[in-house]
């Protein structure tokens, strides 16, 4: 009986704490409002990752298979570089420098977080899609080259819409990594979904109740979206077997 009753008071007592915390002064919108935040940041720095890495992907394709090409060696040089350096430095450090150094003049700190996002996905999609398009049997590319494509229509008409299908469970897999990832936006002033839990742990003093919240949302959108993929994942090998 004893325990019982221990229990009921400790979850009472946990249910006034997210009321005063939360409810009251309608603290929870400040978490909408981050959480909105956040999900912008992810889907657009995704967007402009997959852009980037598709574009580097290619071009170290091709310097592979016209080593003779200047251009495509001075392109897969720079496209070293950058990955190098994205890979090799952390991600809250280039988006201080985004913030601080390169956009120092601009005032909207949502699209330099997107862009510093999505440079730093660029380089862990590039070597995805560079995976998926070498995993792609090269009768493929000997194939279209028999029918008179150029290497360039080769990539875009076969080889291309076979590596995206290859690696879209990864790329999934690099949303929800890029969907944790921006919990540092709050470094340049955004108030993503982290930087509101803080805000309403300094406004309360609570630092329990807006923490957990915040890393139980994190949970429920990763395990979301993992489930999402899972789901995916067994339709594709569904579809390759047919």
């Amino acid at each position: 009986m004893f325990i019982l009753e221990a229990i009921r008071d400790f979850f009472v007592g946990l249910g006034s704490q997210f009321y005063q915390t939360m409810i009251v002064d309608d603290r929870w919108k400040m978490l909408i409002s981050g959480l909105q935040n956040t999900l912008i940041i992810a889907f657009f720095a995704l967007l402009i990752g997959v852009a980037i890495g598709t574009f580097v992907a290619i071009v170290k394709v091709m310097a592979v298979m016209n080593s003779k090409s200047k251009l495509l060696r001075l392109l897969n040089w720079l496209c070293n570089i950058y990955i190098n350096i994205i890979r090799g430095t952390p991600v809250v450090v280039q988006l201080l420098i985004m913030y601080f150094v390169v956009f120092v003049s601009v005032t909207n700190a949502l699209f330099i977080a997107i862009v510093s996002f999505g440079l730093n996905s660029g380089a862990y999609v590039a070597e995805i899609m560079r995976a998926g398009i070498l995993a792609v049997d090269k009768g493929q590319t000997e194939a279209g080259r028999s029918l008179g494509l150029s290497g360039s229509q080769t990539m875009k008409a076969i080889i291309l819409p076979q590596a995206i299908k290859n690696i879209l469970p990864a790329l999934c897999n690099e949303f929800i990594t890029l969907l944790k990832e921006t919990s540092i936006a709050g470094y340049v002033a955004i108030q993503d979904l982290t930087k509101a839990g803080d805000r309403i742990r300094f406004t309360t003093y609570d630092p329990f109740t807006p923490l957990i919240v915040v890393a139980l949302i994190y949970l429920v959108m990763v395990l979301g979206l993992t489930w999402i993929i899972g789901k995916f994942e067994r339709r594709l090998a569904k579809s390759d077997n047919r």
